[in-house]
Parts: C-alpha cells; structure tokens; sequence
C-alpha cells in the first residue's frame, strides 16, 4: 500500500511537472493587403510577401528567448483582397485568441481594423501605413507606429540636404493625393530647417503607359524640358510616392543637379545597403530564410513583432493587458540595428527612430544630422513634436 501511495504521489507531481512545462502561447496577427502598386523600376518590385516575412523572422527570435521563459509565439496572418472587409477580418484574429495585429494597411483601412476591436482590447502594431493624420488628429489609442511618418522621412531628408547646405529646393510634386501629403511634409521641413523651395512644379499623371518601346527616347526629351527655366537651385525635391515620374529624374533635368526625396537620395526607415550596428548579421538570417533582401516593411514588421517579444521577456507574462501595460511604460525601448535604442512617443504612439538616406546602393548618411539638437531626445527633431501634437489618445 505504501508503495502504490508512493507510486501515485510519483505520478501526480511528473503529471505536475509536464502541465507546468508547457509553455504559454502569445498569438500574434498580421493583416495586409496581397495586391500592391507596380513600381517603375524592375528591381524595386516588392515581393508576395513584403512585411510577413520579417514578421515571421521576429516569430523565431521571439521564441528563441521565449523558451527560456516558457513562452510560445505564433503568428496568423490574413492577407485581404479587393473587396475584403479590413474590420470583419480584425474581428476574425480577435476571436482567434489574438491579442496584438500587425497590420500593413492604407490608413482607412487601419481605423476601420482598429476601432472594430477597440472594445476587445487587441492592439495594432501599424508597419506599413505612413499617414501623419493617424498619429494627429485621427490616431487611436489602441495603435502603435512601427512605420515611420512622411514627415519624419522628409525632415530627415532636410536635415541632410541643410546640413550639405543644399538650401535652395526645386520642389516637383506629382497629381496624387499621396504626392500631395509628402508635397506638404516636405514645405514644412523646408521651413522647419531653414530650407527655402524656390519654385514648385507639379507632374501630372496622363495615365500613359509606364513601359514602351519608345520610352526611353520620350523620357530624355520630356525630362530637360519638364525641367528647364528654373530659378537657381541646389536640388531637385521631388514627391512621387504613386511612382509616377521621380525615378526618371537623375540624369535628364535640364541642369546638372543631384535628385531626391522619391528618387535619387532617398530618405528610409530601413534599406538592404544597412550594414551597421550589427545589421549585417540581421540582413544574413533575413536573406538565408528568404532567399532575398531585407525591404523597409519587413523591418517595421520584424521590430512590431519583436517589441511584442520584448515586453513578453520583461514582464514574463503572456497576457495582452500585461503586454501592453509594459509596452507603454516610460522605461520600454527596442534594439534595432539603427545606432540607438528605440522607444515610443507617449502622446501618439510613433516609434521614434533614425531614417537612413539611400541612393540604391549604399547608405549615403542617417538623420538625425549633428548640430540638430532637442531638449530630450534628437530622435524627435524628426516629424511632430509634442508641443505640435493634435493627438488625443483615447
């Protein structure tokens, strides 16, 4: 009798024990769009799975220090098509267990999704739209920012062109309603800099074929005379984010220049040239499990689910509120590669970080430039400060 006791007491703690060692799931949503707009240039085409896959890298190294702290992270991810209800499929991860979605949607999109589980407390994780207003005066308390805004990326770029003394802009805007918005970041990082725009230009866009045989041929006549009659400029600014016409530019304006902003020295949050800070290291397990180059929506996708993974470790809890609770603590920061650590602005959610200025083959410089300074972090020379904020959280 005494044996059998011991024998069933045995049992009960190794039943006990293996309960115990199962790890809790932290379930993590992604929510996109599959289709996306052709770029002009062949070899800027994104991939089928832009921004999931450096979500899903974020999953292994999640887990790699998850199984110390008996921690499992899963990722489910729902890819909409045209037509698809953007709310009804943040609804669907919701009832699934999943307490944090990373999304990479157009900002009308991104509210509908946010608001339509704002009740159900699940946070969104927004890594591909860059849209300022949902940061201002349509931002959502139940929203973080992975993506930088358009006026982070163009200060950034303003603080470089200043800093070269690239003062005088010939600002070319393209016809739709995304040039118009980084037309308007880019005049309020002109004025904000000490920048002077000394003509504006608006490309329209007929609706002509991007690809002809005949193109090149029609390029190089239209771009000098597009370009011609200035006032004395430095450099051609151009905001083209439907591609339409600014990867045209370098080379054909009528006088010899140097491009940037939607083309030519381009402003980033993240670029395949990176090699700094450890990044070679993080590019190599990115292009060994993808078989490609690291984009920016990848990266602000891999550092949403990492900051997931990161409040995960510091508050060895897998409960969302927990999460959240540390993720909009005063103390919480993010490594990424980028020379500093990350944090976020407690008045809109916006990761601060720096922005890389590319030329397509190298990293030419990283704003925040020297010599702009700020009473509490240089990182917030970059898009709106606080004092500028319409955000009111709620």
């Amino acid at each position: 009798m005494i044996r059998a006791m011991a024998a069933a007491l045995l049992l009960c703690a190794l039943g006990g024990m293996a309960r115990a060692a199962e790890p809790v799931e932290i379930r993590i949503g992604y929510l996109g769009r599959a289709a996306s707009t052709p770029t002009l240039s062949l070899l800027d085409q994104p991939a089928p799975d832009d921004g999931l896959a450096g979500a899903r890298l974020a999953i292994e190294d999640n887990n790699t220090t998850g199984r110390f702290l008996n921690q499992r992270f899963t990722l489910d991810d729902i890819r909409l098509k045209d037509g698809d209800d953007p709310a009804k499929a943040a609804v669907a991860l919701a009832d699934r267990g999943t307490g944090f979605i990373i999304t990479d949607l157009a900002a009308d999109d991104l509210l509908q999704a946010a608001d339509a589980v704002h009740d159900r407390g699940v946070m969104l994780l927004n890594a591909g739209a860059i849209d300022d207003r949902l940061r201002e005066q349509d931002c959502r308390g139940n929203v973080l920012h992975t993506a930088p805004t358009r006026s982070m990326l163009a200060d950034g770029l303003a603080q470089y062109l200043v800093w070269k003394q690239w003062k005088r802009w010939l600002l070319v805007v393209g016809s739709h309603d995304e040039d118009k918005a980084f037309g308007d970041a880019l005049r309020r990082a002109a004025t904000r800099f000490g920048a002077k725009i000394v003509q504006e230009r608006v490309f329209e866009d007929t609706g002509g074929a991007r690809r002809t045989d005949s193109g090149v041929t029609l390029i190089q006549r239209q771009m000098p005379v597009f370009t011609q009659s200035a006032p004395a400029y430095d450099v051609l600014v151009a905001a083209d984010e439907s591609e339409v016409f600014a990867n045209y530019l370098p080379y054909r304006t009528w006088d010899p220049r140097p491009v940037a902003g939607s083309a030519g020295l381009k402003p980033v949050s993240w670029d395949a040239a990176q090699d700094q800070w450890g990044a070679v290291q993080m590019q190599n397990r990115f292009m060994k499990l993808n078989a490609r180059r690291m984009s920016a929506r990848d990266m602000q996708a891999w550092i949403a689910a990492r900051m997931i993974g990161e409040a995960a470790s510091r508050g060895n809890s897998a409960e969302p509120k927990a999460l959240r609770a540390v993720l909009h603590g005063p103390d919480f920061a993010i490594a990424a590669f980028k020379g500093q650590r990350l944090s976020l602005r407690d008045w809109n959610g916006q990761l601060r970080q720096p922005i890389l200025l590319v030329d397509g083959r190298m990293v030419v410089s990283v704003s925040p430039q020297e010599g702009f300074l700020h009473q509490f972090s240089e990182l917030d020379t970059l898009g709106v400060d606080r004092p500028e904020t319409k955000c009111k959280l709620k």
